[in-house]
């Protein structure tokens, strides 16, 4: 393209900066000192200084595209308009303007290893039996809480998952069958998992690493509100003062039931709360706007306040919900400096009118990166994200004004698709964020998976153990296995199930379910069983991609580097969003949950109480 403005935006991001001699010298000394030392192990200042050399690592060396592998009839991106250079595509289309198609809905997915070593083992598929390692590694007999935060933490991730990442529909035919367990009670034998759709643009020849599909879009776009495509989005809309629609406090619901959100498979309770709450937000942002500049029209304020929502969605997710289940002190100081730069909150915007430096600064404001690589999730994110054992089994709902019960006793399997709607529509918002952030989720640890959703009833009547279908995802994916996972990220490699983990029970059941093979363990498993460092609801071995990803997310949008000024966001949107925290937007929207949120340093820490009815 030669539109000049175009260019003035592509300006700066034709070429990744190449690394220096001291950061190739600094990279290389940290990569060796994290496997003698890692960083949570050491002083604060001195385990920053390793993250910092580890993510450049990791920039460099575990970035691969799988885009410009052959393909037939590839999703390409509609023509170009000049509102796409200060609005975000339904798509997700155009928001690299010399790559319009990167990022958008229904292109691959990349990786975060060598291609080669994606490759799917057809023969090892089902060994160890997937269903064998749900029974026996992943049953849970009660919750092992993380005692710090609260379950809106679960809910805040299945928000996020829902903007992030699809593979589509699942084909019916063909399914993974698993071999028959003796002893095993399940109500419709054999258990079954339903294969990931094929890539429509591979060529039916094609040979060499398989690729997949990613039916949302890859940004931090507010899919999960939003939606991917024009038609869900005027959906949505209310058509005027650009707000979206609410239907007795809740987003519309397509009558055709095939279309019905509330009967795909994962959405629950705590998705359609955080959807609900951040259509408020929406809202509350566009009449701000509205307000400050009466000369906009309802796609004028529409646009800018998806902006805005957006980046407090990423802002929220960085500087509040990451910390919150990474609760080190230096992992939480590692993820503010993403945001915030090493000039801390306090001198940022200061520090921000002279500097464009992303470890002065932080990310956002900075210039567009994709360091060589075009942007996509990979396979390996999707796979660091299966946390299901962050979502508790059982749930007592109380009200926030004093402790009394509402809905009482729960079970998650009460919860779940069409379950979920009456409770939405017929108990106050702020009273299930009350019951949620009073409430602990569970660490991502062995024997921890949720009892619904190993034995989960789809809103179609099919029933699903999600254990086996992590397990057998990522084998079929090509998401390589434990002990090859932390190899390709740079991490020492166990030589016994003994290094695993500290545990020596779980160690010996590691050793049973797969046959002393430690090369065959796979990576839910492994990362599940790992020792945490302090403060963490997961492994450090699943934290590696975080700090690779987490930041890439923020690089490669134009939205949150480059086009992250007043002129596309407005002075208002702009400042909406230095304002805003997960406080904020509780207390903005249920006033009633201001006693339990204000002075809270982190919205996700558990809540206390209110006094109970005597």
């Amino acid at each position: 393209m030669t539109d000049e403005r175009v260019a003035e935006y592509e300006s700066t991001a034709d070429e990744p900066d190449k690394p220096g001699a001291f950061q190739r010298w600094y990279d290389h000394v940290t990569d060796d000192w994290s496997r003698e030392k890692p960083w949570y192990e050491l002083p604060k200042a001195l385990g920053l200084a390793q993250l910092i050399g580890i993510r450049d690592t990791l920039r460099q060396q575990n970035l691969y595209d799988t885009s410009r592998l052959p393909a037939v009839n590839p999703t390409t991106a509609p023509p170009f308009e000049e509102r796409f250079l200060t609005e975000r595509t339904p798509d997700g289309s155009w928001n690299d303007l010399e790559h319009p198609e990167m990022g958008m809905a229904n292109t691959r997915f990349g990786r975060n290893v060598p291609l080669e070593n994606t490759m799917r083992d057809d023969e090892r598929m089902l060994i160890p039996n997937p269903r064998v390692v749900s029974l026996k590694l992943m049953t849970r007999d009660k919750l092992d809480a993380a005692t710090a935060g609260n379950a809106i933490i679960a809910s805040w991730l299945q928000f996020m998952i829902h903007d992030w990442f699809r593979h589509g529909t699942s084909p019916t035919d063909r399914p993974w069958v698993m071999p028959p367990v003796e002893g095993d009670t399940w109500p419709t034998p054999p258990v079954q998992v339903m294969r990931v759709p094929d890539d429509p643009t591979s060529p039916p020849d094609a040979t060499g690493p398989r690729t997949f599909i990613n039916t949302n879009t890859h940004w931090w776009d507010g899919s999960s509100i939003y939606g991917n495509d024009r038609a869900a989005q005027m959906f949505l809309r209310e058509g005027s003062g650009g707000r979206l629609r609410l239907v007795n406090g809740l987003p519309p619901v397509p009558d055709d039931p095939d279309k019905d959100p509330t009967r795909t498979p994962g959405f629950w309770l705590g998705l359609g709360m955080m959807q609900a709450l951040f259509t408020h937000e929406h809202n509350a942002v566009a009449d701000h706007l509205a307000a400050a500049h009466p000369e906009f029209d309802d796609e004028t304020l529409f646009q800018k306040a998806r902006l805005v929502t957006c980046a407090v969605i990423a802002k929220i997710h960085t500087v509040e919900w990451t910390p919150a289940v990474t609760a080190h002190p230096t992992a939480a100081e590692a993820l503010h400096v993403n945001w915030y730069g090493l000039a801390g909150e306090k001198l940022h915007d200061f520090v921000a009118t002279f500097s464009k430096n992303e470890a002065l600064r932080g990310i956002p404001g900075t210039r567009t990166e994709d360091y060589g690589v075009p942007y996509a999730l990979t396979e390996e994110f999707v796979a660091v994200y299966r946390m299901h054992p962050l979502v508790p089994d059982d749930y007592d709902f109380r009200a926030a004004k004093d402790d009394a019960p509402t809905l009482g006793a729960k079970q998650f399997t009460e919860l779940t698709g069409p379950h979920a709607v009456p409770i939405l529509q017929n108990v106050s918002l702020g009273d299930l964020l009350y019951t949620f952030g009073t409430m602990n989720p569970g660490l991502v640890t062995l024997h921890n998976f949720p009892r619904g959703l190993q034995q989960y009833t789809r809103p179609d009547g099919k029933i699903m153990d999600m254990a086996a279908l992590d397990i057998t995802r990522c084998r079929e994916l090509g998401v390589p296995r434990y002990c090859e996972f932390r190899r390709l990220l740079h991490l020492t490699v166990p030589k016994t199930f003994d290094e695993v983990t500290s545990n020596k029970e779980w160690a010996a059941e590691l050793a049973e379910v797969y046959d002393g093979k430690l090369e065959d363990l796979d990576l839910i498993p492994g990362v599940m069983a790992e020792d945490l460092p302090e403060g963490f609801a997961f492994s450090d071995t699943a934290f590696r991609i975080f700090v690779l990803m987490a930041s890439r997310r923020l690089n490669s949008d134009r939205f949150f580097t480059e086009a992250f000024t007043d002129d596309v966001y407005t002075p208002e949107g702009m400042q909406w969003v230095r304002d805003a925290s997960m406080g904020t937007v509780l207390t903005r929207h249920c006033p009633e949950l201001a006693p339990y949120v204000d002075g809270l340093p982190n919205a996700f820490g558990i809540w206390k109480r209110a006094s109970s009815p005597s």
